[in-house]
């Protein structure tokens, strides 16, 4: 049996454990904090890139086929742990209207539910939307579904432990050993650790680790914060979207609303600012939010690349080394399909999706 290391214990690494686990490989996974606290912790669990027409068939295909094995992956972690991760298809309304014939375009070309719906049908769906800001007309996106992204790392967490992967948090890798193009293993808390092949998935941070060995695209962090209310369950039925900002409701009742894009490096403190901004936002297009408290605010760091696609395939000049990062804001949405495109390429089987496009 062959020993993989993954570096990274986010979702994507912890995905990608679990596909080859499935395949029967010997699995460690490591993590230089805390499994899953990093952007896979801090995200809002939308199944759906946001506006989904703006990005590439690479994102389309992924985020496509990602949507089709969350509900069975979700059934099966719960079957596993007893942790429910809670998939939830309510839906998406959008409320920018002047994209309506692109959206339209898509959703016809990649066979996605989308209608145009009319104020009123706006207000039956969710009545407590501030009357003020209803345009003409909404795209309502039904299909689309959530997940407690917290809950589904720790699901994930209990599964891979069951079935014997081993995973060491407070472990950082500090170099990938190659000799003559190959991999040669790597400096893991001061200690040379050997493996047939690794898998680099750590998000904001591969670039960093991979300095000695640059990737054709250079993934840099993006801040996104975040705050949550603490409401009542059925306040808010569906995901609202505007103005690249949402409104995610849980079933017990809390609202997310995020989030920012802030290019300042691994700097992951909160501001003032942005919670007023968040905040704002949510009580205008929300006005009941004004009478619940914010319970939390937090922020995260994403791994952005300029192309906003991620790179999932083996290292250009290095064999045996494999990257599975730069998801962006669509790490979660694209995560099971990335990862069985990563496992599928370390198994020399036939990729569920062309895994060209996430080559470059």
């Amino acid at each position: 049996m062959q020993q993989h290391i993954i570096i990274g214990g986010g979702l994507i690494g912890l995905l990608t454990a679990h596909y080859l686990r499935q395949a029967g490989q010997k699995i460690s996974v490591l993590e230089r904090g805390i499994v899953g606290r990093e952007s896979s912790w801090a995200g809002g669990g939308i199944l759906s890139p946001l506006y989904p027409w703006r990005y590439t068939d690479a994102i389309t295909q992924l985020a496509s086929l990602s949507q089709n094995i969350y509900p069975g992956l979700i059934q099966q972690l719960f079957d596993e742990t007893k942790i429910d991760a809670q998939w939830n298809r309510c839906g998406l309304l959008i409320l920018d209207s002047n994209e309506i014939n692109t959206a339209v375009q898509w959703a016809e070309q990649y066979e996605c539910a989308l209608e145009i719906i009319p104020p009123a049908r706006l207000k039956k769906i969710t009545p407590n939307i501030n009357p003020s800001i209803i345009p003409e007309k909404t795209l309502w996106l039904p299909d689309i579904a959530q997940i407690r992204n917290p809950r589904l790392i720790k699901a994930l967490t209990k599964s891979l432990i069951q079935k014997g992967v081993t995973i060491l948090e407070n472990t950082p890798v500090s170099k990938i050993l190659v000799r003559d193009g190959q991999l040669n293993g790597i400096i893991a808390d001061g200690q040379k650790m050997h493996a047939n092949s690794v898998t680099i998935a750590c998000g904001a941070w591969s670039s960093q680790l991979l300095k000695d060995h640059p990737l054709p695209k250079t993934i840099k962090p993006v801040r996104g914060q975040m705050i949550v209310f603490k409401t009542v369950p059925q306040l808010l039925n569906t995901i609202l979207l505007l103005d690249s900002h949402y409104l995610i409701p849980r079933l017990d009742g809390r609202i997310l609303v995020g989030s920012t894009l802030e290019y300042v490096g691994f700097d992951k403190n909160k501001t003032p600012e942005a919670k007023t901004q968040l905040y704002q936002f949510a009580t205008r297009i929300f006005p009941k939010l004004a009478k619940y408290p914010v319970e939390h605010h937090w922020a995260g760091l994403r791994p952005g690349s300029e192309a906003q696609t991620p790179f999932i395939s083996q290292h250009p000049n290095v064999n045996g080394l494999y990257i599975n990062t730069g998801h962006f804001r669509n790490g979660v949405v694209t995560a099971p399909a990335s990862a069985q495109l990563l496992a599928a390429q370390i198994l020399g089987k036939i990729p569920p999706v062309n895994r060209k496009p996430y080559t470059t």
